[in-house]
């Protein structure tokens, strides 16, 4: 065998043991590249899910609609402190990550934990768009319960917490798209459930006059209502003068 002919089979066995000990951070970099998409995207969730703090925060007794513990088939108000806004978009955003990020366990969580809100407006007239990522969609479980469920643990949570809103709208990635997850129908409007005013305690006052004294309560105990006649004593006495 020549020299040439041993010097070359030197470099090429040298080249093939180079090979085999690069070879294994060649694959990782060839993976850490091809997982950048994901990484960037996750990047960007994480920007976009940081907790939202104005000027004007407080820490408010928020209700939150989530899961019931005691049954997966129903929404439970959850009272959770938390630094809310007075304006009433920004106020609306800080719930909305908060129904994402916080809930109380995996079990009873309404939205994907990788959904994104994008972005939120409220039009003049009580009109309010919820711009949600793919995700909300894609990590939705298909069925009608599951979809009414995640819309509803929205609107209830909005109407719970923010004043003025009246609907809402939701798109998923900035498009309106035709359902929730393959049934839930996203093309129209959501009503948003206003709170019940609270009965005042004036309420009973036009029973009980000061000229009648205790007729509410006649009516009441007796289970009849107390006829506006009955109230005066004239009648009866009268005759015997």
């Amino acid at each position: 065998m020549s020299r040439g002919l041993k010097t070359t089979i030197a470099i090429l066995a040298a080249l093939v043991v180079v090979g085999l000990i690069t070879l294994p951070s060649l694959r990782q970099a060839i993976k850490r590249v091809q997982g950048n998409p994901r990484t960037e995207q996750e990047a960007r969730r994480e920007v976009m899910q940081v907790p939202i703090s104005t000027p004007t925060d407080v820490q408010v007794q928020a209700q939150m609609f989530w899961l019931s513990a005691s049954s997966p088939t129903a929404l439970e108000a959850t009272p959770v402190q938390l630094p809310l806004s007075a304006d009433p978009v920004e106020r609306s955003k800080q719930l909305l990550i908060a129904l994402i990020v916080k809930a109380p366990a995996p079990g009873r969580r309404t939205l994907a934990a990788d959904a994104t809100l994008l972005a939120f407006y409220i039009q003049p007239d009580g009109t309010a768009i919820a711009d949600f990522s793919d995700e909300l969609s894609s990590g939705t479980p298909s069925g009608i319960l599951s979809e009414q469920l995640a819309v509803d643990s929205i609107t209830q949570t909005l109407g719970a917490n923010v004043p003025g809103i009246r609907q809402l709208k939701i798109l998923i990635h900035g498009q309106e798209a035709d359902t929730l997850a393959g049934h839930v129908d996203l093309t129209g409007l959501f009503p948003i459930p206003q709170p019940a005013p609270a009965n005042p305690p004036a309420a009973l006052a036009p029973e009980a006059s000061p000229s009648t004294p205790g007729a509410a309560r006649t009516a009441s105990d007796s289970g009849k209502p107390a006829p506006a006649a009955a109230a005066s004593p004239a009648p009866a006495t009268q005759p015997q003068h």
